[in-house]
C-alpha cells in the first residue's frame, strides 16, 4: 500500500490510519475540518445531558425540606431520609444503569444505534411520569417504593442512551477530536446537572410538594432531546460497513462531512479496519471482549470507568445532602451545590481543550495525585467541628470538582473510547457503562452508612475514605493506562498486539504502513 498523501489526510485522519501529531492540528483546525461531525457530537451529547439532569433532580431532590418531610422521617428537629432508603435510592438506580448498559452493547449491534437511543429516551418518558405519581399513596413506605421503582427504571434508560452516545462518538470521530469529543461527555452531564440544581433552587422553598414535583415534571423536555436526535443523527458508518450495507455507510458518511471530504474513500478504509479486525476477533460478543486478544483492552476500559467513583464523584453528587449532614443550612448547601456544578462545567471546558493538546495518562495521574491531598485535608479538618471545618469542606469539595473536571474525569471517557477494537466497541462501552454503574452501586450503598447521622457518623472525616479509594485510582491508573493520544486504530491494534507495557506506549513509533 502506498504512503497516503496529503490531499488525502482528512479522510484518513477520520479513519486513524495516520498518525496526527498535536502540531499537525489543532482543536479549532480540526473543528473547521469536521463541523458537522462537531454539531452531531454536540447533539447526541444531550444523552448525557439528561443523565446529568436527571441524576442531580432526583439525588439533591432529598435535600428540598418538603420531599423530606413526605418521604422521610423525624430525627431530632428535623426530617432526614432514613440510611436504607438513601442507600437503596442511590445504589439502585445505578442498577438499572448496569442492566441498560448491558442490554444496549448488543442491541445496538443488532439493529444500530438509533433504534437504542429513541426506546431510551421514551423509557426515560415513562419512568419521569412513574416519579410524579410516587407522593400519591398514604403509606410512606409505599411512596419510597415507587420512587425506588422509578428510580431504577430511569436508570435503565439512562445506561442504554449513554452506552449508544459513547459507542457512537467514539467509532465516527477523526483521530484529531476524539478526546475532546469524548471530553464533552461529562460537561455535558455537569450542564444538565447545574440546570437541574437550579431548577430545585428555585422551587426548594416552597411548602407544597409542588417543590418537588415541578422539579420531576421539567425532565420531560430534556428526555425528549435524545429522541429527536435518534431521527436526526444518520446511522453509524461503522454499523453499517459492519453489516455490509456499504451505500448507506456512504449516504451517512455524506451527511457526516463537508462535500470535502471523499466519503468513497472513507468507505473503503472502513472496509479495511473492520475486515483487520475481524481477522484477529471472529465473532463480536461479550465473550470476544475476554478472549486472549481483547481482554487487555476490555479491561483498561472497564477500569477507565471505574475512575470517577473511585476519586468522588458519588459523594460529590450528593454533596447538597451531604453538607447538610455537615453542618450547612438547606439554602446555603443548595448554592453550593450549583456554585460546585458551575465550577466543574467551566473546568471541564479547559478539560476538553486540554484532552486535544496533553496527553490521557498525565492529565489523570497529576489531578489524581492533587485530589489524594485534597481529601486529606478534608478528612484533617472533620477531626474538629464548627463553621470553619463546615467551610472547609465546602471548599475542598469544589476545588476536587475543579481539578478532576480538568483532567481525570474527561480523560477517563477518553481512554474509554479509545482501548477498545472498533469491532468490539459497542459491547466494550456496554461493559464500560456495567462497571461505571457497578461501582456507583456500590459507593453510593456504602457511603450513606459512613457519613449519616443515624449510622457511622464520619461526617467530613468521610475525606480519609476516599484518600485511599482516590489513591487505588492512582496506583491503577499508572499501571494500566496506557498514552493513546492521536494513535490510529491499527497502531493501537498492532501496540497491544506487542504486548507494550502502558508506559512504553508513548514512546513507540508507528510503522509504516507500505513496509509491513
Amino acid at each position: 500500500m502506498e504512503k497516503t498523501s496529503n490531499s488525502d489526510k482528512p479522510a484518513a485522519d477520520h479513519i486513524d490510519h495516520v498518525v496526527e501529531t498535536p502540531q499537525e492540528t489543532t482543536l479549532l483546525q480540526s473543528i473547521r475540518l469536521y463541523p458537522k461531525i462537531v454539531l452531531y457530537c454536540i447533539g447526541l451529547t444531550s444523552a448525557f445531558l439528561l443523565a446529568g439532569y436527571d441524576a442531580v433532580i432526583v439525588g439533591t431532590i432529598t435535600a428540598v425540606p418538603r420531599f423530606q418531610a413526605d418521604y422521610g422521617e423525624q430525627y431530632g428537629e428535623k426530617y432526614i431520609i432514613p440510611s436504607v432508603w438513601m442507600s437503596l435510592w442511590n445504589a439502585l438506580g445505578y442498577l438499572g444503569s448496569m442492566v441498560g448498559g448491558a442490554v444496549g452493547g448488543p442491541w445496538q449491534d443488532r439493529s444500530g444505534r438509533r433504534w437504542p437511543l429513541a426506546i431510551g429516551s421514551f423509557i426515560s418518558a415513562i419512568s419521569i411520569a412513574i416519579l410524579y405519581v410516587s407522593n400519591l399513596p398514604d403509606d410512606i413506605d409505599s411512596r419510597r417504593g415507587i420512587f425506588l421503582a422509578a428510580k431504577i427504571i430511569n436508570g435503565f434508560s439512562v445506561g442504554i442512551v449513554m452506552a449508544v452516545t459513547q459507542t457512537y462518538i467514539s467509532e465516527s470521530v477523526p483521530t484529531s477530536l476524539r478526546g475532546s469529543a469524548m471530553a464533552l461527555l461529562p460537561t455535558f452531564m455537569l450542564l444538565g446537572q447545574i440546570i437541574g440544581a437550579g431548577v430545585i433552587f428555585s422551587s426548594s422553598s416552597d411548602p407544597t410538594p409542588q417543590s418537588y414535583l415541578t422539579s420531576f415534571a421539567s425532565q420531560w423536555p430534556f428526555s425528549a432531546v435524545p429522541f429527536i436526535m435518534a431521527i436526526i443523527v444518520p446511522e453509524s458508518p461503522s454499523h453499517l460497513v459492519r453489516e455490509e450495507k456499504v451505500d448507506a455507510a456512504l449516504r451517512s458518511l455524506k451527511r457526516l462531512h463537508t462535500p470535502q471530504i471523499d466519503s468513497i474513500q472513507l468507505v473503503e478504509q472502513l472496509k479495511i479496519s473492520i475486515r483487520l479486525e475481524r481477522e484477529l476477533s471472529q465473532e463480536a460478543t461479550y465473550k470476544s471482549c475476554f478472549e486472549k486478544t481483547n481482554r487487555r483492552r476490555t479491561f483498561i476500559v472497564s477500569f477507565a470507568s471505574t475512575i470517577p467513583a473511585l476519586f468522588g464523584l458519588p459523594l460529590l453528587s450528593n454533596a447538597s445532602y451531604y453538607m447538610q449532614v455537615v453542618g450547612m443550612k438547606p439554602s446555603f448547601s443548595l448554592i453550593f451545590l450549583i456554585l460546585g456544578i458551575g465550577l466543574g462545567l467551566i473546568s471541564n471546558g479547559v478539560g476538553i481543550w486540554a484532552a486535544s493538546r496533553a496527553g490521557r495518562r498525565p492529565l489523570t495521574l497529576i489531578t489524581l495525585l492533587i485530589t489524594v491531598v485534597l481529601w486529606i485535608g478534608m478528612g484533617i479538618a472533620g477531626c474538629w467541628s464548627g463553621t470553619v471545618t463546615i467551610w472547609w469542606t465546602a471548599i475542598t469539595m469544589m476545588v476536587i470538582v475543579v481539578v478532576c473536571g480538568m483532567g481525570c474525569w474527561p480523560a477517563s471517557y477518553a481512554v474509554a473510547g479509545e482501548a477498545s477494537a472498533l469491532s468490539l466497541r459497542a459491547k466494550t462501552q456496554g461493559i464500560g457503562v456495567l462497571i461505571h454503574n457497578l461501582f456507583n452501586i456500590i459507593f453510593n450503598l456504602i457511603l450513606p452508612y459512613i457519613y449519616n447521622p443515624d449510622s457511622g457518623n464520619l461526617r467530613a472525616k468521610t475525606g480519609f475514605v476516599y484518600a485511599g479509594f482516590t489513591f487505588v485510582a492512582l496506583a491503577g491508573s499508572w499501571i494500566l493506562i496506557p498514552e493513546m493520544k492521536g494513535r490510529s486504530v491499527v497502531d493501537l491494534d498492532r501496540m497491544f498486539e506487542l504486548k507494550l507495557p502502558a508506559r512504553e506506549f508513548s514512546r513507540w513509533k508507528a510503522e509504516k504502513i507500505g513496509d509491513e
